[in-house]
């Protein structure tokens, strides 16, 4: 799992607090807006697909494209911990690596059977991320 880098914001934890303020507003604000960019979830439930050479990330790729399962290619190519199909489960912002983050949380929602899914690079890696719920 992608932890927080050295350089990630600190600041960013004094707004878990003020998360369950407002929540009839904040429900309004966690739909997509046209364009289909998403907007104010502050936790995401998350998979991915980790791999140490871009080879393999784009074999695996290659088997979404095609129509595979997200979870199931997550188990076949994904090299860390994360077995169960990738699932890195309930995650808030602050939560994860800088880069992975902001990537996963402008990620719409999506079914492991139609993954809506980014690509990105970090320290520990390829990632091909989906995400399953935000709230």
């Amino acid at each position: 799992m992608p932890p927080k880098g050295k350089g990630a914001d600190k600041g960013k934890s004094a707004d878990k607090g003020g998360a369950g303020k407002g929540k009839g507003k904040g429900k309004a604000e966690d739909k997509e807006e046209k364009g289909g960019k998403v907007k104010g979830a502050q936790q995401i439930n998350v998979r991915h697909i980790l791999t140490e050479k871009h080879a393999k990330k784009e074999e695996a790729l290659e088997k979404l494209k095609g129509g595979a399962k997200f979870d199931e290619v997550a188990k076949e190519f994904s090299e860390d911990k994360a077995r169960a199909g990738g699932a890195l489960g309930w995650k808030m912002r602050g939560d994860l690596d800088p880069t992975f983050e902001e990537a996963a949380f402008n990620l719409e929602a999506s079914t492991t059977a139609n993954p809506k899914y980014v690509e990105v690079k970090t320290g520990f890696g390829y990632h091909i991320i989906m995400v399953e719920d935000r709230k």
